[in-house]
């Protein structure tokens, strides 16, 4: 489940700017549009899992109309050449498939007798699964091609009707009403009260804009300067991000979660900084380099985060509060990021050049948004780690 799961997003999202930016000659900013559609949907999802899906259908049943439907979603949207029809349909697409992720930890959850441990083995499939993806459409040259969209619609359908042999996880009904406040956690806005959990949550935000830098531009990029099977090598990213998730319980133990936050930040700065003055000649080190600090960039910055509003919020709060930062952080800021990424994208763009795009001034705005809000964070957040007692904390690091 989780493997499919992955491997349908790493398929079609991948690639799909430099599809879109060459065949469909797109314009940046229609391209971070596009990329935009899962950001909307993932502030409308929350409503879907916690007011319908966790109360009135069996989980694996939903799943299987939900990938099903997007698999013939996905297939429309490969047939598709104007802007207006292929933004349509793959945001219906992503209304489909972004209230999936949820419900796949849901039935994972479900079914374990002990989630803390058993989970990660089961969730890591879905990084392989992304990167199998993301192998097969780079050695097979798909990546200027409709064909990735096909490959993660024929993808969806299989795991549409795999949900159908998955256990049967019927709905948790709520005991009382869930309103709107419960799924959004706006309960968790009063938590906002205290100013390190306010810049943190700032911080959040403004730092999500320029991460879609990454996420929509960098195959285009590395495809446009004149990079091999950029679709494949990018899955180092996903490589490290296995490793330094193994790092991370002896890291947090020794380094804690501000340190962490800030090593996140800055290597997405880093990142960028190793874009922008990276060629595929003498220089293809540092592309090399800034696609193996997903790992860190990810790791440091999303998996830390989620550790310290768990950490902040009371126990009847932090469901609600991861939502909210869910809501702030891949909803809101995500939208925001991609769009603006793709006006930045318009306003280097070369008429008639090769590149078509002036990439090192492009890569250097991300660069230094990110380092101004890592200063930002660095002089106003504050964290009081909790020392752990010396059996817990070689549990952890364990």
């Amino acid at each position: 489940m989780m493997f499919l799961q992955y491997f349908i997003w790493g398929a079609w999202s991948v690639p799909l700017g430099t599809y879109l930016g060459g065949p469909l000659a797109f314009e940046g900013e229609q391209i971070g549009l596009v990329f935009g559609t899962t950001a909307i949907a993932a502030m409308v999802s929350p409503f879907f899992v916690g007011m319908i899906a966790d109360r009135f259908f069996a989980t694996e049943k939903l799943l299987a109309a939900l990938h099903l439907a997007g698999g013939v979603l996905l297939f429309a949207t490969s047939q598709q050449a104007s802007f207006g029809a292929f933004y349509g349909v793959l945001l219906a697409y992503a209304f489909c498939y972004m209230p999936t992720l949820a419900l796949t930890n849901a039935i994972a959850f479900r079914q374990m007798a002990d989630p803390g441990r058993q989970f990660p083995a089961v969730r890591v499939l879905g990084t392989v699964g992304w990167i199998a993806a993301g192998l097969a459409v780079g050695f097979l040259a798909l990546e200027d091609t409709a064909r990735p969209l096909q490959i993660a619609a024929a993808a969806s359908v299989v795991l549409g009707v795999f949900c159908l042999a998955l256990p049967h996880t019927p709905p948790a009904r709520a005991a009382a009403r869930v309103t709107a406040r419960d799924v959004l956690g706006l309960d968790a806005l009063r938590l906002l009260r205290e100013r390190s959990f306010a810049v943190f949550v700032a911080g959040s935000f403004l730092v999500c804009i320029p991460l879609q830098f990454y996420y929509t531009f960098a195959n285009p990029f590395l495809n446009e300067i004149g990079v091999d099977n950029a679709a494949g090598k990018m899955t180092l990213g996903q490589m490290s991000e296995i490793g330094f998730m193994m790092l991370m319980p002896w890291l947090l133990v020794r380094l804690g979660v501000k340190r962490l936050l800030l090593v996140g930040m800055l290597a997405w700065a880093l990142r960028y900084v190793l874009f922008a003055y990276g060629d595929p000649g003498p220089g293809v080190w540092m592309l090399y380099g800034g696609i193996l600090l997903h790992g860190v960039c990810y790791d440091f910055f999303f998996v830390t985060g989620q550790i310290y509003v768990d950490t902040k919020a009371p126990a009847d709060l932090r469901a609600a509060a991861q939502g909210f930062i869910a809501f702030v952080t891949l909803g809101a800021g995500g939208l925001i990021g991609t769009w603006l990424a793709g006006r930045v994208v318009d306003a280097y763009a070369v008429a008639g050049g090769s590149p078509v795009h002036e990439w090192g001034a492009i890569w250097l705005v991300p660069a230094i948004w990110s380092a101004v809000v890592l200063l930002l964070v660095a002089a106003f957040f504050t964290h009081r780690e909790r020392p752990a007692p010396r059996s817990e904390a070689a549990s952890v690091a364990a």
